[in-house]
């Protein structure tokens, strides 16, 4: 495959991460291949005698020379800048030392150089097309005359340099990078490859921009198709957050999904179902009913068979064991027990599980029991209230104290309408508002949970909103599930393409056709850039 070919299969490749700069990587691998542009086997080698010890020297042209960094190329020390001479106005450029722009008239360097990082940022390269400071954290590389700047930089950006400085002493050793293979083109060779770079890169950056205006109006159309379903979540609507087009995130649907079922939207309500309120009171329920703005018997905000109720009239709320504890002579069994980290939003992970010790005579206040709903103390943001349901999968589990217990007041009612509500974008806001905050974490007490203000609708709708729920988060996770095929297999394909570019032997042929194809079809894009009739070789 030759590069023309990489450019006419970009739609397929748009979704691999990082595309566009790896098409730059490929640009700069055959610039300095020898595949870019044509080969003139009239014109003179570069003037130097070279060991010929590249790595690849049966793909290079025959007047291209080869040999190991060092031979053609000297990385001279930098130096330190005394602060006198140190300004954010200065005339010269400096290099390697952070918040330093310029100097007032002095210069280390008078001839452009490459600028190669030496600690710190090791390998980092930089160009100084005209006189400039390098300080000692950097070497600075003046090419030959034979050797043009550009073409040096990016010889350079191919090599890796970065890699050399992560050794066991993080920095860059000339000796090891003088080790390194190069292959060098004639001067009039190597001015023809940086402009064919340029003219790449350019075509390159407007891929790039117009990914960015698609992604920037997918974006728009997700939000706005989000918004029109919250209005009116109706089927048809539906469609428009599955639509083939754009891809609303799968976390963003999740988030609409559980604010339209706690909102009393997802479904709607039906004449028949026994009120909230009336529910409570047949099954002996005494209930405080608030809303918002504080106690009352009625909420606005949701529909009128609903109620808003304090969690703790639903459910008993408790603590679990304190880890650590002294249990003296008392008679003890050793028990899994759940830890912050098994309690995910709507899963319990137990892939480990650990022990502890326990008085016998304090099973039974600890033991999670089947349909025992589970919240989150805190510790980083995105655990605060974090509620998952136990489903009794090992046989006696407790919790500790940092994980909140519910036991619903009745069996008639069923854990999971609360959990899918404080699992949901409003549960989560109160307990971000409510919770004890400090630098990047968080917390809430047992008081603040008994407390939280809860939507409840009817038993039946209940039913029907986790029963939607469960229905469209289904189709969330098979979208998910496709998302990460389609990205992994554009990422499989960039990789076997990459792979056959950086084999082949044969020089690039003329891509002019395959680019501006790509270019004015940019992937997702119905609009056609004008003035893009840029030819490629």
């Amino acid at each position: 495959m030759k590069l023309a070919r990489f450019f006419e299969k970009f739609d397929q490749l748009a979704d691999a991460p990082n595309a566009v700069a790896k098409m730059r990587g490929l640009l700069i691998y055959f610039a300095v291949s020898g595949k870019l542009v044509s080969n003139n086997p009239n014109e003179k080698p570069v003037g130097l005698k070279l060991s010929g010890a590249s790595s690849d020297n049966t793909a290079l042209p025959e007047n291209w020379r080869s040999g190991r960094l060092g031979e053609a190329f000297t990385f001279e020390y930098g130096d330190n800048l005394p602060a006198p001479k140190r300004t954010e106005t200065g005339e010269y450029p400096v290099y390697g030392s952070n918040g330093v722009v310029g100097t007032h008239d002095t210069y280390l360097t008078k001839e452009p150089a490459i600028i190669v990082g030496r600690k710190g940022s090791a390998g980092a390269l930089n160009i100084a097309t005209g006189p400039s400071w390098t300080t000692d954290v950097a070497y600075f590389v003046r090419p030959p005359s034979y050797l043009d700047l550009r073409f040096t930089y990016y010889l350079f950006s191919t090599l890796r340099l970065d890699e050399l400085g992560k050794g066991i002493k993080p920095g860059l050793s000339r000796k090891e990078a003088y080790e390194l293979p190069i292959a060098l083109p004639p001067l009039a060779e190597q001015k023809r490859i940086v402009a064919k770079v340029d003219e790449l890169m350019a075509l390159c950056d407007r891929l790039e921009a117009q990914q960015q205006e698609r992604d920037t109006c997918h974006a728009a159309l997700a939000r706005a198709s989000l918004a029109r379903f919250a209005e009116a979540p109706t089927p048809a609507n539906l469609d428009f957050l599955f639509h083939n087009s754009y891809t609303i995130t799968p976390a963003d649907l999740r988030k609409s999904i559980l604010t339209l079922a706690v909102q009393g939207k997802l479904v709607p309500q039906d004449a028949n179902d026994e009120p909230a309120e009336d529910f409570l009171a047949r099954i002996g329920l005494k209930t405080t009913f608030i809303s918002e703005n504080g106690p009352s018997v009625s909420d606005d905000t949701l529909p009128p068979s609903w109620a808003r109720v304090r969690f703790e009239d639903i459910a008993v709320v408790t603590g679990g064991v304190t880890l650590g504890r002294k249990l003296g002579e008392r008679k003890t069994v050793t028990l899994p027990y759940l830890r912050v980290a098994n309690v995910k939003r709507g899963e319990i992970d137990l892939s480990i599980v650990k022990e502890v010790s326990i008085a016998d005579d304090e099973i039974e206040r600890y033991a999670l029991r089947d349909n025992d709903l589970l919240m989150t103390e805190g510790g980083d943001w995105d655990k605060v209230g974090r509620a998952a349901i136990w489903r009794a999968q090992i046989p006696v589990c407790l919790h500790q104290n940092h994980i909140f217990r519910a036991r619903m007041r009745a069996v008639e009612i069923s854990p999971v309408w609360f959990e899918r509500y404080f699992n949901s974008p409003e549960g989560r806001s109160y307990f971000e508002s409510a919770s004890k905050q400090t630098t990047n974490l968080a917390s809430i007490n047992m008081r603040q949970v008994r407390s939280c203000p809860t939507p409840l609708p009817p038993l039946a709708e209940q039913r029907r909103i986790v029963a939607k729920v469960d229905q469209l988060i289904a189709l969330v996770d098979q979208l998910e599930t496709q998302l990460t095929a389609s990205h992994a297999t554009a990422e499989k394909l960039m990789q076997a393409v990459v792979a056959e570019l950086t084999t082949q032997r044969e020089p690039l042929a003329t891509a002019k056709e395959s680019v501006r194809s790509s270019v004015t079809k940019s992937p997702g894009s119905s609009k056609n850039p004008q003035g893009l009739a840029t030819e490629v070789m």
